[in-house]
């Protein structure tokens, strides 16, 4: 797969800094530098992009309305940048389909380890992944990123999504804490009172259609983490 990146952020020097850091390793970097312009360059590199890097202000839009567009059009992994503290900015972010979220000022070296991170779990760094779970009548396609629920109709996963489903078929059966899924889907700890990742895995219920009360397949182990009950058959193609 390829390492291409798009940054769109409406500051030339760091649009400048950030291009010249990544492409000394090794990523081919893509820039905008306002809405108008990331949309002209997304879809005219739309299917050779392995990452976005959003910045969430700029002067004609914002980079939740661009998340938003990419997800109607692509799976590929989105990071958001931004420069506010508040907690509904990240949360929003992550429920429109962003795979991490980023504060600034940041280090370049954290936002490598994070993209490294993403790449490293959707195939980029090391090879691509076992393709089919299947599991209570749903299918899994790690390489569309899709699912498919019993009656046959497939929808495409985004984001943190599939990250999350796809770790929990990856361990069926197995507890797994709470700092554990967020480390490998989003690269890291959650703070303590963060809970976009109990967000998630509601919105990951319901895509299942597993009862939020009584859950069957997503089941919280209270003082533990949650674990993937259902029994999962893997293949390659």
């Amino acid at each position: 797969m390829t390492r291409k990146i798009l940054v769109v952020d409406d500051d030339q020097k760091t649009r400048a800094l950030l291009k010249a850091y990544l492409e000394k390793n090794q990523y081919e970097v893509r820039l905008a530098h306002d809405g108008a312009s990331f949309m002209a360059e997304f879809e005219r590199y739309r299917d050779e992009l392995s990452l976005v890097i959003l910045d969430v202000m700029l002067p004609d839009t914002d980079g939740f309305a661009l998340c938003a567009h990419i997800r109607k059009r692509s799976s590929v992994p989105v990071i958001m940048l931004t420069a506010s503290a508040d907690d509904t900015d990240r949360i929003v972010g992550l429920e429109l389909g962003a795979d991490d979220y980023l504060g600034k000022p940041y280090n370049p070296r954290e936002l490598l380890a994070r993209i490294k991170a993403i790449h490293r779990r959707a195939g980029v760094e090391n090879g691509a992944p076992a393709r089919y779970f299947r599991f209570n009548g749903f299918t899994l396609d790690t390489v569309e990123r899709t699912l498919s629920d019993p009656t046959g109709e497939t929808v495409k996963l985004t984001g943190l999504d599939f990250q999350l489903l796809k770790y929990l078929v990856e361990h069926p059966g197995e507890i797994l804490d709470r700092s554990v899924l967020a480390e490998e889907t989003r690269g890291r700890d959650l703070g303590p009172l963060d809970r976009s990742l109990d967000v998630q895995i509601s919105r990951l219920r319901q895509r299942l259609l597993d009862d939020g009360k009584q859950p069957a397949l997503i089941k919280t182990v209270r003082g533990a983490g949650y674990v993937f009950s259902a029994e999962v058959a893997v293949s390659h193609g």
